[in-house]
């Protein structure tokens, strides 16, 4: 079979193995996120591009600050940059750190990729080849239209990564949707599972008439679902996460959280590695950036995705 067929087939289907690295690997690329190692969100994008890179049969890479730093993301896509790979698949956590790096790996030449935060107008400016991506605020927004229509008037959000931007616009984008200024209701709740908690069981003590809550994804959901549990507010109070995880479909089913916002990781990491491929080879690549999301899931079909989690979810 060709490797156009191959390419084609593989767009199509998004199936394969989890190996990163085929036998007769040719095209070497990286992928650099901004997540720390205990984010276990990120397992579905490094499948991803395991799934790829097996049927591009090309050398996928992931590399990440183990702790989050991203002064050390910054220095790893300037190692990247200078290893010269054929392309380069990057996170925008905070345009002012990175963009330089970015930038200098694009004037050499490299074809880049944005992919997951940041915004397509910042990938533009960049000079990358696209955005991969769910808009932040639009999500937000969406999410916080939901949340209105079933009645919430106010709400808190657990921001478990205050430094990235693309978070604030999230909880910007759920409060204008319910026409309520960002303020104190957005809380810096850190990293800590225990400290999550803690923080968001003080908020609903000071402030019992929240009436829904917006996490942004596993690290700050997994501890709020515990904190609601303990105030007893299962079924009570809107809540509202970004992202997928075992717990969180457990808590859908449960009634203690009411949906999940699907950015469809699987597509941010398989993607930009079939893209750069065809363009390595044949130097096609498509015109516009492309929307991973949102999508909404809810007790409706969970069943659907919940056997593909941390996979392909």
């Amino acid at each position: 079979m060709s490797r156009t067929m191959i390419a084609a087939l593989a767009v199509a289907t998004g199936l394969g193995t989890m190996s990163v690295q085929a036998l007769a690997a040719d095209e070497q690329f990286v992928l650099i996120s901004h997540a720390p190692d205990s984010d276990s969100w990120w397992n579905t994008i490094k499948n991803a591009i395991a799934v790829a890179g097996e049927q591009m049969e090309v050398r996928v890479d992931y590399r990440n600050p183990p702790t989050g730093d991203l002064a050390d993301m910054a220095r790893i896509v300037q190692q990247a940059t200078a290893a010269g790979p054929d392309g380069i698949i990057v996170t925008i956590a905070d345009f002012d750190v990175l963009s330089g790096p970015i930038k200098d790996a694009v004037d050499q030449g490299i074809p880049v990729i944005t992919i997951n935060s940041g915004t397509q107008e910042q990938s533009t400016e960049l000079g990358a080849m696209m955005h991969v991506g769910q808009p932040e605020f639009d999500a937000g927004h969406a999410a916080g239209l939901r949340a209105k229509e079933a009645g919430a008037t106010s709400f808190l959000c657990v921001n478990h990564y205050i430094t990235n931007p693309a978070s604030v616009e999230r909880c910007q984008g759920f409060a204008d949707a319910l026409g309520v200024e960002l303020g104190s209701q957005m809380i810096d709740s850190g990293l800590d599972p225990s400290e999550v908690q803690n923080k968001v069981a003080a908020y609903l003590t000071t402030n019992p008439d929240t009436s829904a809550i917006l996490t942004l994804g596993p690290n700050s959901a997994h501890p709020t679902i515990r904190a609601v549990q303990d105030a007893g507010l299962e079924g009570e109070i809107f809540f509202a996460t970004f992202d997928l995880s075992a717990e969180i479909s457990q808590a859908i089913k449960d009634d203690i959280i009411d949906f999940a916002i699907d950015q469809q990781p699987f597509l941010q990491g398989y993607l930009p590695v079939v893209l750069l491929t065809n363009y390595a080879r044949y130097g096609v690549m498509p015109g516009n950036n492309i929307n991973s999301g949102p999508g909404f899931i809810t007790k409706d079909n969970i069943e659907q995705v919940e056997a593909l989690a941390g996979e392909f979810r």
